[in-house]
């Protein structure tokens, strides 16, 4: 049997998983980071993707996560971020129209801010989209 440790999964607007965990996979800044039992000490920026963790009986879990952060401590990993989505939770026409929408304020290349703004929902989007094709098992 792995190791555990313990995470906490918190999204601003609720706790998303807190609960013993054998392995954490996150979208940073420098591509998928891994975390197991026994890792040092870190911090690092998450950015928008998909974020996979194993519960202790082997079960693989998957949400869509956007930016936030990961500290990681003595076996206790803190994960923050903005949202957490659950695959089951993904309306894909909503995340479809803004797929579009973020796409067509890109093009319009009005402010910088506009444009970082709708980059920002363009990879929200376009995250939970393929998070909730991977829970579809396509």
């Amino acid at each position: 049997m792995a190791k555990t440790f313990q995470v906490h999964i918190l999204a601003a607007d609720r706790p998303f998983y807190v609960g013993p965990c054998e392995s954490v996979i996150l979208p940073t800044v420098d591509g998928q980071y891994g975390i197991l039992a026994g890792h040092s000490n870190i911090t690092a920026a998450i950015v928008p993707g998909e974020l996979t963790y194993r519960l202790p009986n082997g079960k693989k879990r998957v949400a869509a996560v956007s930016a936030g952060m990961v500290k990681v401590e003595d076996d206790d990993v803190l994960i923050l971020v903005d949202s957490a989505v659950r695959p089951e939770e993904v309306d894909i026409q909503e995340n479809l129209r803004k797929v579009a929408a973020a796409r067509e304020a890109i093009a319009q290349k009005r402010s910088r801010q506009d444009f970082l703004s709708a980059q920002a929902a363009l990879a929200r989007a376009a995250s939970r989209l393929r998070v909730r094709q991977h829970y579809d098992g396509r």
